[in-house]
């Protein structure tokens, strides 16, 4: 680091008079020493302070050229421990959407059952029929049929909330059905506010619509109310995108008081909110509809509680939104196909979803508690009924290197740079997703990371 110092030093004149656009030839001249393997990923930067003392500039505009490196996505800042150049920024999104060549896969989530093949089975085996194909492979619409809606709208149903039958939209999948809220509720050029750690796709999907991500600061509750209103005052936000049931990837739930908190502020603000439930399944709480039915905008899918293969996305949209929800699913091409419907109609309806969402929930709780076992004193941070968890890393750890020390044995992880919003603002953890390993998997995978805990990064650098 001190001979890059000195070649910086080469470049740049100490005391140098800053124009106004000088923290960007800054910029520029760290850029140029990344791209030709000088600074590799993973490399420390030095403190702010210190550069701005070792280029004689001030601590200010070396703040503004470190801004400038996260905007380019260079940079990845990790809380407590520094700023380290990145490796392929891009490729953090494209981690989470196809399960990587692993032995041990703690990454893409869709908890699977051995039973659960006979279950599907013999609940669609009726689809075979001459008169029920006819009927599942017409064309379909935004809404499906009445007894689809009805099928939703019963499984959806808790102790507290009851969709109305008339409020389901369909969508092909989970994710479309974000980008159908999305695209139905704000605009191009538009804010939302989301958790400031959160589902990686909204990302990308905000991105494509032109849609900017504002983020919402948390604490053990989840979103906090006087961040909203924060972000609201200086940013305008159009909307707001919030998991508060099993949060991805913290697993926080919101309890009684956050929730109520939350829907007066966005009742203040005249937000509406979009409620991400896709893990709702895993836990009893009421989505925050039942506080404010017009207020929010409902969104789940089948993929977890069935499997990926059948990826039925559903909305439950408020009548003062039904129309434009229904007129974004349309443009965007994102309607379910009539098999889709079919097929998830029957396994609502004859309770097979519902047996299924049983069986997860205990699948999930003895996964959480292998997980408690194995990781007993370290930082973890979990619902203990649902299937991911949340680990903060030791200070000799840093997030991305670790994840690199778990794949050369075999086990892929989620970084936490793949869930923040503000590129380079993560905290030093990882994400386990405990669905998709079998139960020696999981003991096996889980015992390798607690041996890697206890090893030090330069241990790891210096004998692999």
């Amino acid at each position: 680091m001190l001979q890059y110092n000195l070649r910086c030093k080469e470049k740049i004149a100490l005391g140098a008079i800053m124009s106004k656009f000088e923290y960007v030839k800054l910029a520029d001249a760290i850029a140029a020493d990344i791209s030709n393997g000088t600074l590799k990923p993973g490399d420390r930067l030095p403190p702010q302070r210190n550069f701005a003392y070792d280029r004689g500039i001030a601590v200010s505009t070396a703040s503004r050229v470190y801004t400038e490196l996260l905007r380019r996505g260079l940079v990845i800042g990790e809380v407590g421990r520094g700023t380290f150049i990145s490796g392929d920024v891009r490729r953090e999104i494209e981690v989470m959407s196809e399960p990587r060549d692993a032995r041990i896969n703690f990454e893409v989530n869709y908890p699977l059952l051995p039973q659960q093949w006979a279950m599907i089975a013999k609940s669609l085996a009726g689809l075979g029929r001459v008169d029920a194909l006819e009927s599942a492979l017409r064309a379909s619409t935004s809404t499906g049929t009445k007894s689809a809606r009805n099928a939703a709208a019963a499984y959806l149903a808790r102790k507290d909330w009851t969709p109305q039958v008339d409020e389901i939209v369909f969508t092909a999948n989970g994710k479309q059905s974000i980008a159908a809220a999305l695209a139905a509720l704000v605009p191009t050029g538009g804010r939302c506010g989301v958790e400031a750690l959160t589902y990686p796709y909204v990302k990308s999907i905000a991105a494509r619509l032109g849609i900017t991500l504002v983020p919402i600061a948390m604490d053990e509750y989840g979103a906090r109310p006087d961040a909203i209103q924060k972000a609201h005052r200086e940013s305008h936000l159009t909307a707001l995108y919030i998991q508060p049931t099993i949060h991805n990837p913290l697993g926080v739930t919101m309890n009684a008081a956050r929730r109520a908190d939350i829907m007066r502020v966005a009742e203040k603000l005249d937000l509406t909110i979009i409620e991400d439930t896709v893990y709702g399944f895993l836990a009893d709480e009421a989505p925050l509809a039942a506080l404010g039915p017009d207020r929010c905008l409902v969104l789940d899918s089948l993929s977890k509680k069935v499997a990926p293969g059948l990826a039925l996305g559903i909305l439950v949209a408020p009548p003062r939104l039904r129309e434009s929800v229904m007129s974004a699913v349309r443009t965007g091409g994102w309607i379910a196909s009539g098999h889709a419907l079919a097929a998830g109609q029957r396994l609502m309806a004859d309770g097979t979803v519902a047996e299924l969402t049983r069986l997860k929930r205990i699948d999930a709780t003895r996964r959480q508690q292998a997980a408690a076992r194995h990781l007993a004193g370290y930082q973890v941070s979990a619902d203990t009924r649902s299937y991911h968890l949340w680990l903060t890393l030791p200070p000799h750890w840093r997030s991305q290197t670790f994840v690199a020390a778990a794949a050369r044995r075999g086990i892929a992880l989620t970084p936490s740079s793949t869930f923040a919003i503000a590129h380079g603002h993560a905290p030093n953890a990882v994400r386990l997703a405990l669905a998709p390993p079998s139960p020696e998997q999981l003991d096996s995978g889980l015992r390798t990371i607690a041996s890697l805990l206890g090893t030090k990064e330069e241990d790891f650098d210096s004998t692999e």
